[in-house]
């Protein structure tokens, strides 16, 4: 008897399967998973094993239960949080007769959902493909005949041979667009290199409420919602913080506990835009009960990513979900600001993480006098480039500029030389001053 496949559905059957190194709170995340794919779930049904069974995932007693609870609800689709193997699908799905989807094929869904760009797109059909070519087998048995017709007699090709090639030449396809897009993005990149602006990235556990904040911080209206993977494409927005001045904000895709591979890989050349960053703003929800493995399961993905050593700062989101709790610092031994604990909601708190960036960058931020010869011209556009100059003024003997800075103190030690020199301003009565060389 041939198999076909059962068209997909929005009420499902959940099955979540506890096994020895699992911790009982996922099964809350799993439910919110679904509910942010538009699914409703119509029954959970719950289990513990200490291995998957390789049939079924399940025993055979788990999954008639399973069946059971499909006939009654009428669902259209299981859906289980763990991955299975291409066979166990394909062995569930004749067995329960109704669609079978995996962690990694809810979470592709979600993320076909949210992806709105070009390369966010891009990067979701990549990973769905990448997912689809090892599972071409199931439901497709009835098709593995041998082609005919004008043109195709002989060996011919099977229809899953045709579309195992169709898909990989559909991914080399993608492959190639999104590594154009990559090197745009790092032309972007070297732009805001160029002109050294310093960028902070917001990352953390998705739903976390970094959308949130990043509006807080920037008066942008980024889309933002309480469900999982409300943002998928990054956003970038410069803004002026005091004497930090200007500063670039990226808001980020939210990470997630078990991520599937394909879409580590696939969305790498958005990840890249966290591994630029000067500091990193690890928004956490201080609200979930979990929050002390989720802050160990982000570090992680920074970690494979190879963003561990980048600076970064907790904050502690959603205080207004904690009876008593009020926006404060914490600091480290040193006295260095390790956490901030604030309402992106609400807006508590905010003003204190504003003057804790604001501290941290008004550090490498110079107010000083260079002198500058005419034949650094090169030099003297550079800082007007970089809109540094505050004011400027001819040399006595005309042969440089006395060029009045407010500029990162990297770039100025980049430029001083014999003959470009920082000056010590001694103010006289024509108001510019006097000047010598910094000894």
């Amino acid at each position: 008897m041939l198999f076909e496949r059962p068209r997909g559905g929005e009420k499902a059957v959940l099955v979540y399967i506890q096994f020895p190194a699992d911790d009982a709170g996922e099964v809350q995340e799993f439910e919110e998973l679904v509910a942010s794919a538009g699914v409703f779930a119509s029954s959970l049904v719950r289990g513990k094993r200490d291995t998957p069974d390789a049939k079924f995932f399940v025993g055979k007693g788990k999954a008639d239960e399973i069946k059971q609870q499909v006939v009654e609800t009428g669902a259209e689709v299981v859906i289980f949080d763990h991955s299975l193997t291409p066979a166990q699908e394909r062995n569930l799905e004749r067995h329960l007769e109704c669609r079978v989807l995996d962690r990694t094929g809810l979470i592709l869904d979600i993320f076909a959902q949210r992806a709105h760009t070009f390369e966010g797109k891009l990067q979701v059909e990549l990973a769905q493909l990448n997912h689809l070519s090892t599972r071409l087998v199931r439901g497709w048995s009835h098709l593995e005949r041998q082609k005919g017709g004008i043109g195709l007699r002989g060996p011919g090709e099977t229809q899953l041979e045709t579309d195992r090639r169709l898909i990989g030449t559909r991914i080399k396809q993608i492959k190639k667009r999104l590594e154009k897009v990559k090197q745009q993005r790092g032309l972007s990149r070297r732009a805001r290199r160029k002109a050294e602006l310093p960028t902070i990235s917001l990352v953390g556990y998705t739903n976390a409420g970094k959308s949130t904040l990043f509006n807080r911080l920037t008066d942008s209206q980024v889309y933002s919602a309480d469900k999982l993977f409300a943002t998928l494409d990054p956003t970038i927005r410069r803004i002026e913080i005091g004497d930090a001045g200007p500063l670039i904000f990226v808001d980020t895709v939210g990470f997630i506990s078990k991520l599937p591979h394909d879409l580590v890989s696939a969305f790498r050349a958005t990840l890249e835009e966290t591994l630029e960053s000067d500091l990193l703003l690890h928004v956490i929800d201080a609200s979930n009960q979990e929050r002390d493995l989720r802050i160990v399961q982000v570090e992680q993905v920074l970690s494979e990513i190879g963003g561990e050593k980048i600076p970064r700062i907790q904050v502690f989101n959603k205080i207004d979900c904690i009876a008593g709790a009020k926006p404060h610092i914490d600091y480290d031994e040193a006295g260095k600001v390790n956490s901030c604990w604030l309402s992106a909601a609400n807006g508590e708190g905010i003003e204190a993480l504003i003057s804790v960036l604001k501290d941290n960058f008004a550090k490498q931020i110079v107010h000083c006098k260079v002198l500058v010869p005419h034949r650094y011209g090169d030099v003297r556009a550079r800082f007007y480039e970089l809109k540094t100059v505050l004011s400027e003024q001819e040399s006595t003997d005309s042969q440089a500029w006395i060029l009045e800075l407010r500029v990162q103190n990297q770039t100025l030690a980049q430029v001083l030389s014999k003959d470009i020199v920082l000056l010590e301003d001694r103010p006289n009565s024509d108001g510019f001053g006097e000047f010598s060389e910094v000894g």
